[in-house]
């Protein structure tokens, strides 16, 4: 029998956890849109509108559910989440009105796109410290994965079998195959279990903030504020790619080809992230996380030719990669590890908020007569204001070094 190390098990289990949030996330239940609303009887407004608020109810209870993370062994808050989203997929099949398609959809944001990312980056961001970085960048291979594999596979599945079939057929693969997973990787792991290998040396002491004492902290609204661009500016695009499409007078081809560009500009900003972080530290790189994202906005603010769309999207990747990384480890450097798991479930909450925002924010606008240049103008100016807030206070982001006695 091949003997993995504990370092490894960790990382293949934030790899499966990641890759499995797959199913609350947006492009994934974004695939099931148009069989529920032919079923339902719905307009794309009905389903955007409770799919906005079961994905705000869905933040607001992860803040405090996420916190849990910091009183329970990790292998039992792992099974708990995976008996949820079990449970959630199972429902989701059950969906036959409007008041189940919101149930279902928080339940699957909530146990999906929130509990299954939050475990996975947690549990990576308190037990490495050394290799973070590259941990990090490692684990947000599964949700690119998924990204790549999961929208084929259940587009030939609709060939034959229905939309309900196919979330059962999920929910068996969840409940035979996760509990497999955590019993095999991180059964032994505990609070206190840190990366293996490291140089004493090297390891300084830092101060671990309580979740009370971070919403104190005027630095962490404003990297906030950096780290809430990305969510809500993509998802907004993503949401209403056919609008821009329509604006614009592409073809409807030219944004679905053109997401490979951003799934391979992701793929490559998370290979290079992880060793920047490992090398500079987050909290120097952070500065840079939005810049693409701006460059993204001004090419959609400028251009009408067919080939914006793929550089406007391979922008908005590069953006995505650093934030997949930075988002998670940034917190762990300026505030320590400890309460980290409380820390990141406000940052969660708030970054899943953020996606609902963003879909509401674009849907405002664009029935207010705006068209795609001016929204996206104004996610520039959001970006740039943003932007200069934290350049603003860079030299201040750094951990409280506690003293050796």
């Amino acid at each position: 029998m091949i003997k993995i190390s504990i370092n490894k098990k960790i990382i293949i289990f934030g790899f499966i956890f990641t890759f499995f949030s797959s199913f609350g996330q947006s492009f994934f239940l974004g695939l099931f849109n148009a069989p529920i609303r032919n079923e339902l009887g719905i307009t794309h407004g009905q389903f955007g509108n409770i799919y906005a608020m079961a994905t705000i109810f869905s933040s607001i209870l992860l803040i405090w559910v996420g916190k849990k993370i910091d009183e329970y062994q990790i292998f039992y808050y792992s099974f708990f989440v995976i008996i949820l989203l079990f449970l959630s997929s199972l429902f989701f099949s059950f969906i036959n009105n409007i008041f189940l398609l919101a149930i279902g959809i928080f339940l699957m944001r909530f146990s999906g796109q929130g509990l299954m990312s939050h475990t996975s980056t947690t549990t990576i961001s308190r037990f490495f410290e050394k290799s973070r970085g590259k941990a990090l960048s490692t684990i947000w291979f599964g949700l690119s994965s998924a990204e790549f594999i999961l929208p084929v596979f259940v587009t030939y599945f609709f060939v034959i079998y229905s939309w309900r079939t196919v979330w059962q057929g999920i929910a068996v693969i969840i409940i035979l195959f996760l509990p497999i997973v955590i019993f095999n990787t991180i059964r032994s792991v505990k609070l206190e279990s840190r990366e293996k290998d490291q140089n004493p040396k090297i390891n300084l002491k830092i101060k671990s903030w309580r979740r009370i004492e971070v919403i104190k902290d005027f630095r962490f609204y404003i990297v906030s504020l950096n780290m809430l661009a990305m969510p809500w500016v993509a998802t907004g695009v993503f949401v209403y790619q056919s609008f821009i499409t329509e604006s614009k007078m592409w073809s409807i081809y030219t944004i679905p080809k053109a997401f490979m560009v951003y799934s391979i500009t992701s793929i490559i900003t998370l290979f290079f992230s992880g060793f920047l972080v490992d090398k500079f530290t987050s909290r120097k790189l952070i500065p840079l996380m939005n810049i693409p994202l701006l460059f993204a906005m001004l090419v959609l603010f400028y251009y009408e030719q067919e080939i914006s769309a793929f550089i406007f999207l391979g922008l908005i990747g590069v953006s995505n990669g650093l934030a997949n990384v930075l988002g998670s480890s940034t917190w762990a450097e300026i505030y320590g590890v400890k309460y980290i798991g409380s820390i990141k479930a406000l940052t969660t909450a708030l970054m899943v908020f953020s996606t609902a925002f963003g879909t509401a924010v674009f849907g405002v606008l664009i029935d207010s007569g705006y068209d795609i240049e001016n929204i996206a103008l104004i996610a520039g100016i959001y970006i740039v204001a943003s932007l200069s807030l934290l350049f603003s206070i860079r030299n201040t982001l750094e951990p409280v070094i506690l003293k050796n006695n």
